[in-house]
């Protein structure tokens, strides 16, 4: 069982829970990103089971009617087993979504695994347009480039400022040139794609931000935010008629993820607290 205290970032260890969270965000106008927790599988045994979890959820949200996606990791499905795995397992989970109408992210991990994210994004899109999306990190030197290479890919495209502790020869360590870059790379996706922009953020700044891009140039956008993160700024959002998801987690290998949120802002901790207490 969850505690309470993480139950905040945490759908549930069950897709049943996992659901029922769907059902309460889309009430309030929200859409969600459901993750099943899971990474750096070294066994391929490890990765299938994901696989057949992730279809059977697409399955379920399907035969639901709600409004939900499912997201990946590329260590969760076969990566670190071999690139050859992970495009297997991953073009077999964008299949069964695309059969059923649904949708596919894909998120990035530590800077190692970019160029197997972005060669198989590339490739699944090609086969599967608008099917699937891939997570990108503006922390990274090289997302610029990488943008140039895929803003024509027919998938959409989240942009994040970045979480991995990367050394400083491929990424922006100072919080300031980070945010600088997210602006930047903002600017490019909004002026050179009319749908497809994912705005990865909780910073209210970089928020409005694409909220001008967006009248500036017309373009499609949502903004994602986590669960347990600004709920009733994504509310709020929903409320003003932006397409807002919210990414959930959930399964039993909660602990390490709940470990993550608190360690990435400590902030996580004292809403976690909060919500144990009832203030």
């Amino acid at each position: 069982m969850i505690p309470p205290i993480a139950r905040r970032f945490v759908a549930g260890e069950s897709v049943p829970e996992a659901l029922d969270h769907v059902r309460a965000c889309n009430e309030d106008g929200v859409a969600v990103i459901v993750n099943l927790l899971g990474e750096h599988y070294d066994r391929p045994t490890d990765a299938r089971a994901d696989v057949d979890a992730y279809l059977a959820l697409l399955d379920d949200i399907a035969g639901s009617g709600l409004d939900a996606c499912v997201s990946v990791k590329p260590s969760q499905i076969g990566l670190d087993v071999s690139t050859e795995l992970f495009e297997e397992y991953y073009r077999e989970i964008v299949d069964r979504a695309h059969e059923l109408d649904a949708f596919v992210w894909c998120d990035m991990e530590d800077a190692d695994t970019t160029d197997d994210a972005l060669d198989a994004f590339e490739s699944i899109a090609a086969d599967y347009p608008w099917s699937v999306g891939q997570c990108v990190q503006a922390n990274l030197r090289r997302t610029r480039e990488d943008l140039d290479r895929l803003v024509d890919v027919p998938g959409k495209i989240r942009l994040v400022k970045g979480a991995y502790d990367e050394p400083a020869s491929i990424a922006y360590a100072d919080a300031d040139r980070v945010d600088e870059a997210y602006r930047e790379n903002l600017r490019f996706l909004f002026e050179r794609r009319d749908r497809g922009v994912a705005v990865g953020s909780h910073d209210p700044a970089m928020i409005s931000l694409a909220n001008r891009l967006a009248a500036d140039h017309g373009t499609d956008y949502e903004v994602q935010m986590l669960m347990g993160v600004r709920g009733d700024a994504q509310r709020d959002l929903a409320a003003q008629g932006v397409d807002v998801a919210q990414y959930a987690p959930y399964g039993d290998k909660w602990l390490s993820y709940f470990y993550r949120r608190v360690r990435e802002r400590r902030e996580n901790l004292t809403f976690a607290l909060r919500a144990v207490v009832g203030r």
